[in-house]
């Protein structure tokens, strides 16, 4: 899915040679680098550098991968990616998975006010609350967060930055093979987003790499309006690969009172049964606190 020789490719043609120290001019018909430049500035042999390129070179050392992360701008995720990648392991590992301990979904219960989310590697939501089944408008476990941003049409209204959110998931999905080469889950995923999916396919092509950490998450509720929360990302201490996504919204922000009248609704996700054929009155329902 994910392989070394594909991201040296893909980084170098986007390294702009001039602030290399590389002239230029008109006739240059290379995107980025040449292979023979990356190989010099890193102060490795062109041979080297084309057999890496080619899949050809295994086991470069510590030192080289440092001076091509160097010579190649990479930041710190892209520079784990790639000292990740040239040290994949010759045998089959086996992908993390499984279902959350029961304490740790007795946790996830006790978060009320704001939506959480405990999702593994390959963006399936293995359990949620049920705040976050109402931000959903579904039971969110079983549901794949990067299926459901890209090939559910109906669904793309709901995220409110879809542009920068299909950037997310693609690169969180690209460090995810990097991490677990031989999942199949997740090459079928990545095979069937690429079918169904131009841009997809594009971004895909880039090779960037993103990691979920946090960061602001905005959603379009039709219900509720604009919700823009925050996103933290919690590591499991458990080698299981999943983490716990807790979305919340500022003290008395707008979106605090959104999460609030999100709480007010059915499980179901409609309005209580007290304004049911009448007309809602979403300023009165907020200040009613």
């Amino acid at each position: 899915m994910d392989d070394l020789a594909g991201f040296l490719r893909t980084r170098r043609s986007r390294v702009d040679p001039s602030a290399a120290g590389i002239p230029t001019d008109s006739r240059r018909r290379v995107e980025g680098l040449r292979r023979e430049e990356v190989a010099h500035l890193s102060g490795v042999s062109v041979d080297y550098y084309v057999r890496l390129e080619q899949g050809r070179a295994t086991q470069p050392s510590e030192q080289v991968l440092d001076a091509l992360a160097r010579v190649l701008g990479l930041d710190e995720t892209e520079r784990g990616h790639l000292h990740r990648l040239a040290r994949q392991p010759r045998r089959r590992t086996r992908s993390p998975s499984g279902r959350p301990r029961a304490e740790l979904l007795r946790v996830l219960d006790l978060i009320i006010d704001a939506p959480a989310l405990i999702m593994d590697h390959r963006m399936d939501v293995v359990a949620g609350n049920r705040l976050a089944g109402l931000l959903y408008g579904r039971n969110p476990t079983g549901l794949n967060t990067a299926r459901h941003i890209f090939l559910e049409e109906a669904e793309r209204g709901l995220y409110a930055d879809w542009e920068k959110c299909t950037l997310d998931v693609v690169g969180h999905l690209r460090l995810a093979a990097g991490k677990h080469p031989d999942d199949p889950r997740l090459a079928s995923l990545v095979g069937e987003l690429s079918m169904g999916s131009e841009r997809f396919r594009r971004l895909w092509a880039r090779a960037d790499v993103r990691a979920r950490t946090h960061g602001r998450k905005a959603y379009r509720h039709p219900l509720v309006g604009l919700l823009e929360l925050h996103q933290e990302n919690f590591a499991l201490p458990d080698e299981s690969g999943m983490e716990l996504i807790v979305l919340s919204a500022p003290p008395e922000s707008p979106a605090e009172d959104g999460l609030r009248l999100l709480a007010s609704l059915n499980d179901g996700g409609t309005l209580p049964a007290r304004t049911a054929g009448h007309e809602f009155d979403v300023s009165r329902a907020l200040n009613c606190r």
